[in-house]
């Protein structure tokens, strides 16, 4: 059985997964979460998944603004992709690959788990024009920026999806799209 590569992410509805610096507080402090459902959507995801790909910059956000004191993805596999490699700790590896080599050999791996993309277009565009997303789980989240960094750059290369379902959590409209 092949692993899938899902990317599961966040995006506002004009487009954008971070203001223009890479900030992402608009997401921490935002009340479109609240509401009379609990949203699972993450829970989901993470039953089925035992590897996460994120670039330097995504993993320097979550491990020191986000979640500073308490790294959200020990239990997992985690691979940084990366200019500047250091040492590796524990399950966590810092790798110069490009996203479509480290990708297909994790697709290569024996696992009956997934794996999870995380991160900005740098990894995302080569992954979509190489045809290694098998699943796109996007939040739209109920606000406009006007400017910040795209979840899809000019990089992108045109791509037909299926949208397999649609739903509403609170604030949010999860789309669920496959190749």
């Amino acid at each position: 059985m092949t692993r899938k590569v899902i990317l599961f992410i966040a995006e506002t509805l004009d487009g954008y997964i971070a203001e223009e610096d890479g900030n992402i507080d608009y997401l921490i402090d935002s009340d479109f979460t609240s509401g009379e459902t609990t949203d699972h959507e993450y829970e989901k995801l993470v039953k089925h998944v035992d590897t996460v790909v994120m670039g330097r910059k995504t993993y320097e956000q979550v491990a020191n603004k986000l979640s500073p004191n308490n790294y959200p993805y020990d239990d997992y596999e985690n691979y940084i992709l990366t200019t500047h490699p250091t040492e590796s700790l524990d399950n966590i590896h810092f790798i110069r690959d490009n996203a479509i080599d480290l990708v297909e050999m994790l697709k290569g791996q024996p696992s009956k788990k997934d794996i999870w993309i995380i991160g900005g277009s740098s990894i995302i565009a080569p992954l979509v024009n190489a045809d290694l997303i098998d699943t796109y789980q996007i939040g739209i989240v109920p606000i406009v920026l006007g400017k910040g960094i795209p979840l899809f750059s000019d990089k992108t290369k045109f791509k037909e999806l299926n949208l397999e379902s649609a739903k509403k959590i609170n604030g949010i409209a999860y789309l669920t799209y496959s190749k």
